[in-house]
């Protein structure tokens, strides 16, 4: 049966690297079909809108998004186009997986890490900003919910469950911030009481950085607010060799939309050397996500087996290749 996805062609590298992965998941015959929409400086520049309405109104109706990164001008009405889209479908869990790959600058190896990320309370927020006439003094509000911290933990005891997984380790600063992240850390602990199965970790944030660059074997799962997530999902990422393999999915209870994590690299655009490989592995996720597990396996195996023959891989990643012929060394392994 077809389905039909909405897909962001995006700013930058985004139209390459997004062209990459359909011929992927086209060679994997899973019936997809794509409604292409516009967002960001593409969009501006063609419609006069960086998020037009009807972007939003194809997310909602297919349910699920594939996008290639974004530029948010400054000055553009939003202070990030991903946050306007995570408040939009109320995307409240950020997923970022980091697993080793051979040949790249993994500074580990048996890295299988995944972040869950509350991805629309916070830090960032952004509620209360203000600045003093003087300019002395700026303040900004955290407020967290008991509702938001029940569900992004719950996702991650799901998500821990379903991929048979030993460990959630609530990460918090609990003995500093002692009303917000407390909050997060009792939710944490009470949801946790209902999966005896998966053992539960609690790691204050600034030692859990320092245990993830000492031995960051021992993590599985993490789940924790906006702010923490986003600086441990990074440097998750450098563990595994940086941005050029760390996807993203952001989820909700209706909608999902599937991300590779870094930039729209406007110094490389147009020149057919991106590397799609953060990208694929977004879509591997959106392939779990539609119930597509063995095609998912797919792409994950098909980018282990060209990195480790070293086939036609883009130059960040050490090779002479390029983002089409790379994309071909995949498709032939598919």
């Amino acid at each position: 049966m077809s389905q039909t996805i909405a897909v962001i062609r995006g700013d930058g590298i985004g139209p390459e690297i997004v062209d990459s992965v359909v011929r992927v998941l086209d060679a994997l015959n899973v019936g997809l079909s794509y409604e292409y929409v516009e967002a960001g400086v593409s969009a501006q520049q063609s419609v006069g809108e960086l998020l037009p309405q009807a972007t939003i109104d194809a997310i909602a109706r297919h349910k699920v998004a594939l996008k290639g990164p974004l530029t948010t001008p400054i000055g553009g009405g939003f202070s990030s186009l991903n946050v306007e889209l995570r408040k939009r479908f109320d995307l409240y869990a950020n997923v970022r997986p980091a697993i080793t790959f051979p040949g790249t600058k993994a500074r580990y190896e048996n890295i299988d890490i995944i972040t869950v990320r509350e991805n629309t309370e916070g830090a960032y927020g952004s509620e209360g900003q203000t600045l003093s006439e003087d300019g002395e003094v700026a303040q900004s509000l955290i407020r967290n919910t008991r509702h938001g911290c029940e569900r992004i933990v719950r996702y991650a005891f799901e998500l821990a469950s379903r991929q048979r997984r030993r460990k959630v380790t609530a990460v918090h600063k609990a003995n500093i911030m002692k009303t917000t992240s407390g909050l997060f850390l009792k939710v944490a602990r009470d949801v946790a009481r209902e999966y005896p199965d998966i053992a539960f970790n609690e790691m204050i944030v600034d030692n859990t950085c320092m245990q993830l660059v000492m031995n960051p074997q021992q993590f599985d799962v993490i789940v924790t607010t906006n702010l923490f997530g986003d600086i441990i999902s990074d440097l998750c990422a450098g563990l595994v060799g940086g941005l050029g393999l760390a996807p993203g999915a952001n989820i909700g209870s209706d909608v999902a939309i599937f991300e590779a994590v870094h930039g729209s690299a406007p110094d490389i655009a147009g020149k057919g050397v991106a590397n799609p490989c953060a990208l694929l592995l977004g879509a591997a996720q959106m392939l779990s996500h539609m119930g597509h597990e063995d095609q998912a396996l797919q792409v994950r195996t098909s980018i282990r087996d060209t990195l480790e023959a070293r086939d036609s891989l883009t130059p960040d990643l050490g090779g002479s290749g390029n983002t089409s012929s790379f994309t071909d060394a995949l498709i032939k392994r598919i």
